[in-house]
């Protein structure tokens, strides 16, 4: 039936041709004769593999081979540099082959659910125009920091996998608009999510979230779906806490950081988070030599001194900002939650109800004081 389908096809040259739900056991080699294809449909059928005639296809644009039984991606898929978009849903596939990755530099969408990948190659960042990546209904436990190169990526899709955490880098991918992570084993989101400025939907339901990243409230959300997660519940319990006793390190830091902002008060510049503006006074030159207003001499000392240790500046520059009273800080010394109404201070579209969100905060002084609405986290 598919070689008679071939064969009428072949006259006329068709620039799409669909072959599905046609109970092929393979593709007809024939196929290789028509090179000026642009969208091929193989799904619903029992294919294994392709014909090495199927490299001919080099106009190819979409290629559907959803619900066969492919147990690998045939590498010749690799040769097909035109390919943009590539439907290998529902098959058995296990592994991501690099020459094919290394050949796919236009491919803009790609389906791999439901197959059996256990793990993502590193080399998926070869797909450096991919848009839309979906890894739905596999075994993955981890995806790789990788991944996160790929700073087209604008839809993320990996639901019901046994994935534990994400990536560290995830804030790489700046232009990610959509991501669903439903149904997994995911303890924490990383702190770099905050910087996903353009995420719109999150889905993170049944995973085994205890509370949200500290800058959720800046992302321009629409959605977030998290039920199904053992989060934090607000039950207020009196407590006062005695001030610590700071380290000599943490003492000379938090006082450098403060000087050094004060600096750049002075010089008349603002920067919007603590890291980027302590990074900022750790490399800028001298005011007097840019024509700003002048600052004082120790203090301009003090940033020409500090570019003699990089480990120090390094250091400094992964400090963070206590919730409350906004200065800096060099190590985390009291790890607070705040809840927010995800519908009146998220402006979420949906209303998944209060939610618990993670606040740092630098001292038991800060604690203790009056009127604010952090909370300390005591587990039963």
């Amino acid at each position: 039936m598919a070689d008679a389908l071939l064969l009428r096809a072949l006259k006329g040259q068709p620039k799409s041709l669909n072959l599905s739900s046609k109970n092929l056991l393979k593709v007809p080699k024939l196929i290789g004769k028509l090179q000026g294809l642009n969208n091929l449909q193989l799904k619903n059928n029992k294919i294994h593999d392709l014909p090495v005639e199927f490299s001919a296809l080099t106009k190819l644009v979409a290629l559907n081979i959803g619900n066969n039984n492919l147990e690998e991606i045939p590498e010749l898929l690799g040769q097909l540099h035109s390919l943009e978009t590539l439907h290998l849903f529902g098959n058995k596939i296990q592994k991501l082959p690099n020459k094919v990755l290394g050949g796919l530099r236009n491919l803009t969408f790609l389906n791999l659910n439901n197959n059996d990948l256990r793990t993502v190659t590193p080399t998926i960042n070869k797909l450096v125009n991919l848009q839309y990546l979906s890894l739905d209904g596999n075994n993955l436990t981890s995806l790789p920091s990788e991944l996160c190169a790929i700073s087209s990526l604008t839809e993320l899709h990996a639901a019901n996998n046994q994935l534990t955490a994400l990536p560290l880098e995830i804030g790489f991918l700046v232009n990610l608009t959509k991501l669903y992570l439903q149904k997994n084993k995911i303890r924490e989101l990383p702190e770099g999510i905050g910087k996903l400025y353009n995420l719109q939907v999150i889905d993170v339901a049944a995973n085994d979230l205890r509370i949200f990243p500290t800058e959720l409230h800046k992302l321009p959300l629409q959605e977030l779906y998290c039920e199904e997660n053992p989060l934090i519940d607000r039950l207020p319990i009196q407590s006062v806490q005695e001030e610590e006793v700071l380290t000599l390190k943490e003492i000379c830091a938090r006082f450098i950081m403060a000087e050094l902002k004060t600096s750049l008060k002075h010089g008349s510049r603002c920067y919007s988070s603590v890291s980027q503006s302590i990074r900022s006074a750790l490399n800028t030159p001298n005011w007097n030599t840019l024509g700003d207003s002048p600052v004082d001499d120790r203090w301009s000392y003090l940033r020409i001194a500090i570019r003699h240790y990089p480990s120090v500046k390094e250091m400094l520059g992964q400090a963070s900002k206590c919730a409350f009273c906004n200065r800096s800080f060099l190590n985390t010394w009291l790890e607070c939650v705040t809840f927010v109404d995800a519908k009146k201070d998220l402006k979420t579209i949906n209303s998944p109800g209060r939610i618990p969100i993670r606040a740092l905060l630098c001292s038991y002084k800060c604690f203790n004081s009056p009127g604010h609405r952090y909370y300390g986290v005591a587990f039963p």
